[in-house]
């Protein structure tokens, strides 16, 4: 396992109805879902780091403090980038910002712990 401070990882949406604050029950308007920007960021911490991690372990969200600053329509891009910028022991921090066509949108500050996904499932 080679998770070093760093690591850096963007990926890019485009909004659908799908990904809405309508569709998610987080609102009435056809914009981006703080709940779909905050599974983005997510998603993209996760993928910073699984082409580094040991692939009999898995790591979970254990803290996400997120800023949702502007609005996003359907049919716009979004680009999230997560990069790793502390590494104790098993919890990884990192901090992750969101962007459409025209600025940025959100940020976040996320935390994951590594973990036996065996042994996690047994005490679940």
């Amino acid at each position: 396992m080679s998770l070093d401070k760093g690591l850096s990882f963007t990926q890019e949406i485009t909004v659908e109805e799908n990904n809405t604050a309508i569709a998610h029950g987080s609102g009435k308007l056809p914009v981006f879902a703080t709940p779909a920007m905050v599974a983005f960021m997510e998603n993209t911490a996760v993928k910073c780091i699984e082409n580094n991690l040991d692939k009999a372990l898995d790591t979970v969200g254990i803290q996400i403090d997120t800023k949702h600053i502007k609005a996003t329509k359907v049919g716009k891009k979004v680009t999230c980038t997560a990069k790793l910028t502390e590494v104790d022991g098993k919890k990884l921090t990192f901090e992750i910002e969101a962007a459409d066509e025209d600025g940025p949108i959100g940020s976040s500050l996320h935390k994951r712990y590594v973990i036996d996904p065996i042994k996690f499932m047994e005490r679940a």
